[in-house]
């Protein structure tokens, strides 16, 4: 019998936090009107958590897993856990336990109120830096006022998906995936509830500051044409000072034939500013004809270098 909810769990390097996620989650699947199956997504961590994986799989029929030959990042791995998925219901909570478990009874409930999507939205943000609160506040309304689509702020991949949403965003073969942005532009009825985002349980944070900038960086350039728009404005203003410079330096030249500011300086400067114009033009056309790069070569999005729990649910 196949499983109504779906809980996907993506993990790296988590050993500490396994236990106590594990603890909290299946006191939630307990609670569950219908069969849950709990996909944990091991994104090639080097600690022991696919072994601490391994060994719920054998407590519990409940818990599957899929163990990536290496590390390929949180939106892949949360890719694979929605291709494998089967249940009728899907919930992606993250591994850190700052998205508490117990929120997804709420969520359910505004399923079955007839929403397709139900995202867990930040209001507060505990025990983090003002530089982080700073940045990811700026970045969620950065995005939404430049992307295509309307992606809702303080939101992570903490969500709920009904499966005719999952089987859409399956359907889509970008490897540069984005999530949350992915299933604002899928459409259908959504909602959000409000949580108070929970410290991490232990352990480093995973999402260091290179890693959410290069997330930033994919977000604006997937749902967004503005970068591109923004070399050809660049080039308008370059031109206008161009033609301004020169008149400028004509004037001199009629008024003020020995003043510096018809020398190198002038020259130096405009030399300087349209440099700075090319190399950010040609900076924002790499990040598109990357993409388009990666999407070409057709290669897989993931490899597995272990699966467990699936192949004996399918034969039964």
């Amino acid at each position: 019998m196949l499983p109504k909810y779906s809980f996907i769990i993506p993990i790296y390097n988590e050993e500490e936090t396994l236990l106590e996620m594990y603890r909290r989650v299946s006191t939630v699947m307990d609670r569950m009107d219908g069969a849950v199956e709990l996909i944990f997504v091991n994104d090639g961590s080097r600690d022991r958590s696919i072994q601490i994986i391994r060994e719920f799989h054998q407590q519990d029929e409940r818990v599957c897993y899929l163990s990536f030959a290496r590390n390929f990042g949180h939106q892949i791995a949360v890719t694979a856990g929605l291709n494998f998925t089967r249940g009728k219901v899907i919930v992606v909570l993250d591994g850190d336990l700052q998205d508490p478990p117990e929120l997804i009874p709420d969520m359910v409930e505004k399923w079955r109120q007839g929403y397709q999507v139900v995202y867990a939205q930040r209001i507060k943000r505990s025990k983090e830096s003002w530089f982080k609160r700073f940045t990811a506040y700026s970045f969620y309304r950065i995005l939404k006022y430049l992307a295509d689509v309307d992606i809702p702020t303080d939101t992570g991949d903490f969500c709920l998906m009904d499966r005719q949403i999952v089987e859409l965003l399956n359907a889509m073969p970008e490897r540069n995936r984005y999530i949350r942005g992915l299933r604002s532009w899928v459409g259908f009825r959504q909602t959000a509830i409000p949580f108070e985002r929970d410290p991490r349980f232990a352990g480093d944070v995973k999402y260091t500051f290179r890693k959410s900038l290069a997330l930033a960086v994919n977000s604006l350039v997937s749902f967004s044409k503005v970068p591109l728009r923004i070399s050809t404005y660049l080039g308008l203003l370059s031109a206008a000072l161009a033609l301004l410079m020169s008149v400028l330096i004509l004037y001199w030249r009629l008024t003020a034939p020995n003043s510096p500011l018809t020398g190198f300086a002038a020259i130096a400067i405009a030399i300087l500013f349209l440099g700075s114009v090319q190399l950010i033009s040609i900076g924002i056309l790499g990040e598109y004809i990357g993409r388009i790069y990666e999407e070409v070569k057709g290669r897989p999005l993931y490899t597995l270098a272990d699966v467990g729990g699936f192949e004996i649910k399918t034969k039964s």
